[in-house]
């Protein structure tokens, strides 16, 4: 049986859940779309062959597992305390308010209801998810610092606590943006046609979360996009570390040994399977595999399909809450903490806060 799920909003995010749907029918279904306009509507039905209703309470009547919100920032907050208020369970797109006042009133309202997961999905990334369970095995003793430069915000450092573990801890910010001239030839719009460099922003921040733990925040404008910029994740541990793809870790107090995550991906070469990455395995052991093999879903897509998935389990009282809101409160409040570090050129505290377990 699929996971079912209704959206609230028809926006280019929106499009991203409607899309993994259609290429993943046998785990995932849309019951229903709401819209603001019906003219909007019967343009969203006429693409995604799918019912779109106008309201909340119309969501909730096609019975699904959960229902999406997927909505403007400034609009996050409302739609969620709405649905809530319904008694429907809620996955929220990232982030589920857009400042720090807005996350503690969300919280001071809806936290206690256990209704709302947020839309977080790097840790489930392949590469990442066979990272953190290199990380968990022990083989690099415990991780103590954790370096991401690849994608921003909230995104990294879910990414920095959940390979460190910190929980709710304090964490001291301290953040500088630095301008620097860089070519930036692909955009979300395509490629520019440009080889001239313009300045990039590049904000470096470091998370001291206290007891020998920290972690290294480094993202430049349209990293995403920008093809001359590289991806990195360093996670140290107390007896190795794990650099992208590389494990060090000592087999005896005299021999260090490095190996490597390999992945296997067909439709290389003259391999006619179809074009997906099927597993990623660690000196024998497969600490991944693709759920969603034959729908050729990119890396990204396989994790908010899985996150999808993991959703609906929780929805179903079948499994545990894949990223509860308390979590992407947290995450979010460090990444603001980030901003004003290096907008104000101090550092900023995060304490704990009313969400902390």
């Amino acid at each position: 049986m699929p996971t079912s799920f209704a959206i609230v909003g028809s926006g280019w995010r929106s499009q991203f859940f409607l899309r993994l749907a259609q290429a993943a029918p046998e785990h995932l279904r849309v019951t229903a779309v709401a819209t603001r306009s019906a003219e909007r509507g019967e343009l969203v039905s006429a693409q995604w062959h799918i019912p779109t209703v106008r309201t909340t309470a119309e969501l909730a009547a096609t019975r699904p597992d959960f229902v999406i919100a997927s909505v403007p920032w400034g609009a996050m907050p409302g739609t969620v305390r709405e649905l809530v208020a319904q008694g429907t369970k809620v996955l929220a797109e990232t982030p589920p308010a857009p400042d720090a006042d807005g996350l503690r009133a969300l919280w001071a309202d809806v936290g206690a209801s256990g209704l709302v997961q947020v839309a977080e999905q790097y840790l489930l990334m392949p590469g990442h998810a066979a990272r953190l369970a290199v990380a968990r095995s022990g083989k690099i003793g415990t991780p103590t610092h954790v370096q991401v430069c690849s994608t921003h915000m909230y995104h990294a450092t879910s990414l920095i606590r959940g390979f460190l573990g910190t929980g709710f801890d304090p964490v001291h910010v301290t953040a500088r943006d630095l301008l620097a001239p860089l070519v930036d030839p692909l955009t979300p719009d395509g490629w520019t046609g440009s080889t001239e460099p313009k300045d990039a922003t590049r904000t470096l921040a470091v998370l001291d979360f206290g007891d020998g733990r920290s972690g290294l925040y480094d993202f430049t404008s349209n990293q995403w996009w920008n093809p001359l910029l590289a991806r990195r994740i360093q996670v140290r541990g107390t007896a190795g570390e794990i650099d992208d793809d590389a494990v060090t870790y000592l087999a005896d107090a005299t021999t260090p040994i490095t190996s490597h995550l390999e992945y296997r991906r067909v439709g290389v070469d003259l391999n006619l399977e179809g074009v997906d990455l099927r597993t990623i395995a660690f000196e024998g052991e497969v600490l991944f595999r693709n759920p969603f093999a034959g729908s050729g879903l990119s890396e990204d897509d396989i994790a908010v399909a899985q996150l999808l998935v993991d959703v609906g389990a929780w929805a179903r009282g079948e499994g545990p809450e894949p990223y509860p809101l308390a979590e992407a409160c947290q995450d979010h409040l460090i990444a603001l903490a980030i901003g004003e570090s290096a907008r104000e050129q101090r550092d900023v505290v995060v304490e704990r806060e009313a969400w902390a377990r």
